[in-house]
């Protein structure tokens, strides 16, 4: 079983989506490209190419790769009436095991957002320098979490959900999480994938209740199996503290950056 095995649908419905300006920074990669190949990586349920498909008529192939098969399926799911004809390959497998799909398959657009941390970096790297074309363009993004979010009504719900599960933020049933040992940037400078463009959009997010307790199913710190027999009575409590936190500073708002990483190859065309 996967990390976000019982999330998929949580998922789906509560994670935010790519904002406007990374949906244009990554579509202005493939510019003069007339069949352009995505590949996206840690697909999770799709978001990345459901939000690039309407604006980039002439994608003409996405493969979709988690290990995750519910993942996948809700991915199906919200691509299916995008698609429009064109080609969707879904590959249950972990990022570092992808493989070209068929003989003469390069990527032109490799996407990973919220997900780089999850995986084999230097494994995965040297898995996109197989499978993409010679200018292909590697895009790692994200913008942090509501447990990382600093703001009075974040760190409430962080001290509540510590209180349940213990002071480490979890990643699952059985291990807690550590973040990365290096920055992706240096991932990157010993990777094939070494000229890098760094690109920070600010982003004002207004949550409501309802919508912070549907992130957290979603989430590998809050999922609802790590409460056990105890999960309603932290919703019931997370939603409480939720509300009081909205009437009293006026909203659940979330300041944060999104960040962009857009990698190609020394040289490589645009």
């Amino acid at each position: 079983m996967t990390l976000f095995h019982a999330a998929a649908d949580a998922y789906r419905r509560h994670r935010p989506g790519l904002p406007d300006e990374v949906v244009h920074l990554l579509a202005g990669t493939l510019r003069g490209i007339r069949r352009p190949a995505l590949l996206d990586l840690g697909s999770g349920t799709g978001q990345v190419p459901a939000a690039l498909l309407p604006v980039l008529p002439q994608l003409a192939r996405l493969d979709l790769v988690d290990a995750d098969r519910d993942m996948l399926h809700q991915a199906g799911i919200v691509l299916h009436p995008l698609l429009t004809g064109r080609a969707a390959a879904f590959h249950p497998v972990r990022a570092e095991e992808f493989t070209a799909p068929e003989e003469g398959y390069q990527a032109d657009l490799v996407t990973c957002a919220r997900a780089f941390h999850w995986m084999d970096r230097p494994a995965v790297l040297a898995m996109a320098d197989r499978v993409t074309a010679p200018g292909a363009v590697l895009a790692i993004m994200g913008d942090g979490s509501l447990w990382t979010h600093r703001a009075p009504w974040t760190t409430a719900l962080k001290e509540l959900i510590q209180s349940y599960l213990g002071t480490e933020r979890r990643t699952g049933t059985t291990g807690a999480y550590s973040g990365p040992e290096r920055r992706y940037e240096d991932d990157l400078a010993e990777s094939p994938f070494s000229e890098v463009e760094e690109h920070h959009f600010p982003l004002r997010r207004a949550w409501t209740p309802d919508m912070v307790v549907g992130y957290l199913r979603s989430t590998s710190f809050a999922r609802p199996d790590l409460f056990g027999d105890r999960h309603s009575r932290f919703e019931a409590k997370a939603r409480a503290l939720l509300e009081q936190h909205a009437a009293k500073e006026g909203g659940l708002v979330e300041e944060t950056v999104f960040g962009v990483l857009l990698a190609r190859r020394p040289g490589g065309a645009r």
